[in-house]
């Protein structure tokens, strides 16, 4: 049974949408929402993340019943093979073919299987892709449409879309909660893809950069007006065209910063506010913290990562990434590890605090059930979209109504 078990578990307060009864010998319609949960939110991230596991598991599932299949018909060919009174003649070809016909009936039955499981996933898809929220729906999608400056912090936040090779076109989301646990990094260098492969190393940095801004305007477009700030180093100023929809409409409150005094003024007010932070805390005086610290989430992009950046601002960063996200200070790196060769192995512990997430299609994640290479693919706007332009226009407006 590779059922999640969220989705057995006892109905809460207020009882989800059910499906009609199912014709006799069909499977039961799927109904967006019906997961567990005190809340329609709650309910669809338990939803998205029982597809995500029912699939992981059924093609485990898939997987160990081709590898048995093909085990056990090298095991009865050898079988064939180590006797020399049955090695050649009508017995040898008789016994080859039987083998081979049993394999190709346990893969052809599993694989019936799958197709019905992932037939029933791919339905459910279909039905729960249209009732996400913002913070959960891709940027193609009507909810954007309708958009309001919401008034409470969603649960989680969509990074992207995962699928395996079995069936590519099944597409789960990727939801991670909030606040964010780890940073983010968006690697702008090569990756093992047939999409990087064709891409120079421009495109992949715009793209990279361009990813790096959907990311941050979604956080802005899914925290209220008062519960999220956001700071952008761009030391070369290389990322002005990517990140012109932040600052053109306004939602980013100050200009990217440029040049390492730059760098270090930023790195120094956001690694003090973590400090006092956690120093208030600790001793229980959050009420003694000064009044102009922004105690709203935080956000530093950094593009272009290690330039511009000296050994103590290369040390402050680690702070930040190791320290804030416990107090609200979250990392967003652009990079390419390439560039950063020059730190040796002192970087290697920055690189694995931090998701790594690519601006093309790459099958580099991991589920935690049966480590599925999973491949990722990231949430851009559609070409030729103001849907993004829309977002930030209105956050800037709902900030200005309530003087932030």
């Amino acid at each position: 049974n590779y059922q999640h078990p969220g989705r057995r578990t006892a109905a809460p307060p207020t009882p989800p949408p059910t499906a009609p009864p199912a014709p006799p010998g069909q499977p039961a319609q799927p109904v967006a929402g019906d997961a567990s949960g005190w809340t329609m939110d709650e309910r669809l991230y338990n939803q998205v993340w029982g597809m995500f596991e029912d699939l992981a598991r059924t093609t485990a599932a898939y997987r160990s019943a081709v590898d048995f299949a093909e085990s056990r018909m090298e095991q009865e060919l050898d079988k064939v093979l180590s006797d020399p009174r049955t090695r050649v003649g009508p017995a040898a070809d008789t016994a080859r073919a039987q083998a081979r016909a049993k394999q190709a009936g346990l893969v052809e039955q599993a694989r019936t299987a799958l197709d019905r499981d992932l037939a029933q996933l791919t339905a459910e898809v279909e039905v729960v892709e249209p009732a996400l929220p913002p913070a959960y729906a891709r940027w193609d999608s009507p909810v954007w449409q309708g958009y309001q400056v919401p008034m409470e912090v969603p649960m989680a936040l969509r990074l992207g879309d995962l699928h395996l090779p079995e069936r590519t076109g099944l597409r789960i989301p990727m939801l991670v909660r909030l606040p964010l646990e780890r940073g983010l990094w968006i690697d702008a260098g090569r990756t093992g893809s047939a999409h990087g492969a064709l891409l120079d190393s421009a495109e992949l940095r715009r793209l990279a950069a361009e990813t790096a801004v959907a990311h941050a305007a979604r956080l802005l477009a899914v925290y209220p007006v008062d519960e999220f700030s956001l700071h952008v180093i761009d030391p070369a100023g290389s990322a002005a065209a990517s990140l012109a929809p932040l600052v053109s409409s306004g939602a980013l409150r100050e200009p990217p910063v440029a040049g390492a005094a730059g760098v270090s003024s930023v790195l120094a007010a956001l690694t003090r506010r973590v400090d006092l932070v956690q120093m208030a805390i600790r001793s229980g005086a959050t009420d003694a913290l000064p009044p102009d610290l922004d105690l709203a989430q935080q956000l530093l992009i950094v593009h272009d990562f290690p330039h511009g950046f000296d050994d103590r601002a290369v040390t402050q960063l680690r702070y930040l990434a190791d320290e804030g996200p416990s107090v609200g200070v979250h990392l967003m790196m652009v990079a390419d590890r390439e560039d950063a060769q020059a730190y040796g192995p002192v970087l290697d512990p920055l690189w694995r605090s931090l998701l790594r997430i690519t601006p093309v299609a790459d099958d580099h994640l991991a589920d935690p059930w049966v480590g599925h290479a999973w491949t990722y693919e990231p949430p851009l706007v559609p070409a030729g979209s103001q849907v993004l332009q829309q977002v930030l226009g209105q956050v800037a407006r709902a900030r200005q109504a309530y003087g932030r």
